[in-house]
C-alpha cells in the first residue's frame, strides 16, 4: 500500500492535528471521494465492504456525515434513541456523486454553527463536539481509500493524517462494544501490543487488562517493552485498523507473541 511519502513529501508538514483541520479535511476527503466515483460504473462491488457497491458505499458515507451533522446541531446531551435523520436522497443512482459533496456541505453548515469545545454526549473518549469532527473525517477518509480500492487506485493518504487516524481509532475502540462485540474479548492478564509509525512519530501501547482494555501512557513502552510489536508507515498502520490490510502483509514489520497479535486483530473491528 502506497503511504504518500514517496510521492509527496509536503502533505506531512502541513498537517497539525486540530478541530479546524478535521473540519477542512472533512471536505477535502469527499472531494476526493466524490473524484474517485463520478466517473465510475456505481454498480462495481467493493471488496473491501463485502455486499456493497460504489453506490452502497457512497449512501453510507454521505448518511453518516448527515447524521453526524444533526448530532451536531442539536448538542445532544444523551444517547439518541434512534438514528434517523434527514437525508434526502437522489432520485436515481447517478446522482448519488453530488448527493455527497451536499451532505458534505451540511457538514460544513453544522461546523460552522458548532463550538468544537461544545460539551455533548459521544460513544467515544472526548465529550465534546470536537469527537463527531474527528470522528467524521476518518469515517470519511476510510471509505474514500475503499473506493479508490474498488476501482483499482493506490490509496495516498498523508502521514500525518493517518497517524492522527491511528491515534484516533486507539483511544476510541474501548468505547465501541455496543457496536463492536468482538472487542469484549480484547481482555488479558496485562498483556501489551505496541503499534509503531515507521515515517513520522507515533507509538502506541495497548494494554489488555482482564477488566478491559486501553491505552498505556506515551512514555510506557520504555519501562515495559511489548509482547507483540507492529511497525510501519503510517497510512499502512491506519489500514490495518480498519481492515482494509493485513497484518501478514509486507507493509509491515511484526515481532513478539504472533498469537497474541492475531488475536487483536479478529477482534477489534470497528
Amino acid at each position: 500500500m502506497d503511504s504518500g511519502m514517496d510521492r509527496d513529501r509536503s502533505l506531512d508538514s502541513r498537517w497539525v492535528s486540530s478541530p479546524a483541520a478535521h473540519r477542512e479535511a472533512v471536505m477535502t476527503e469527499t472531494a476526493r471521494f466524490v473524484a474517485v466515483v463520478e466517473p465510475a460504473d456505481l454498480t462495481t462491488p467493493v471488496p473491501s465492504c463485502p455486499g456493497w457497491t460504489l453506490v452502497d458505499l457512497i449512501r453510507h458515507a454521505g448518511s453518516v456525515q448527515r447524521m453526524f451533522s444533526g448530532l451536531l446541531r442539536q448538542r445532544v446531551q444523551e444517547r439518541p434513541l434512534t438514528r434517523e435523520t434527514q437525508l434526502d436522497l437522489p432520485a436515481d443512482d447517478a446522482g448519488y456523486p453530488g448527493w455527497l459533496t451536499a451532505s458534505s456541505q451540511v457538514a460544513a453548515r453544522a461546523f460552522a454553527d458548532t463550538d468544537p469545545d461544545a460539551p455533548m454526549w459521544v460513544w467515544g473518549a472526548d465529550p465534546h463536539a470536537r469527537f463527531w469532527m474527528r470522528r467524521m473525517l476518518f469515517e470519511t477518509l476510510v471509505h474514500r481509500v475503499d473506493a479508490e480500492l474498488a476501482v483499482g487506485l493506490r490509496p495516498v493518504i498523508d502521514p500525518a493524517l493517518a497517524a492522527d487516524g491511528v491515534d484516533e481509532f486507539l483511544v476510541n475502540l474501548p468505547f465501541a462494544a455496543s457496536f463492536a462485540p468482538k472487542t469484549a474479548h480484547l481482555r488479558g492478564q496485562e498483556e501489551t501490543v505496541r503499534f509503531r509509525c515507521t515515517d513520522r512519530a507515533g507509538d502506541w501501547l495497548v494494554r489488555l487488562r482482564p477488566d478491559g482494555f486501553g491505552l498505556d501512557p506515551a512514555d510506557a513502552e520504555a519501562a515495559h517493552p511489548a509482547d507483540a510489536t507492529v511497525e510501519g508507515a503510517a497510512a499502512d498502520l491506519l489500514l490495518l485498523m480498519y481492515g482494509r490490510l493485513d497484518r501478514t502483509s509486507d507493509a509491515f514489520e511484526t515481532s513478539g507473541d504472533d498469537e497474541l497479535l492475531a488475536r487483536w486483530v479478529a477482534n477489534s473491528e470497528f
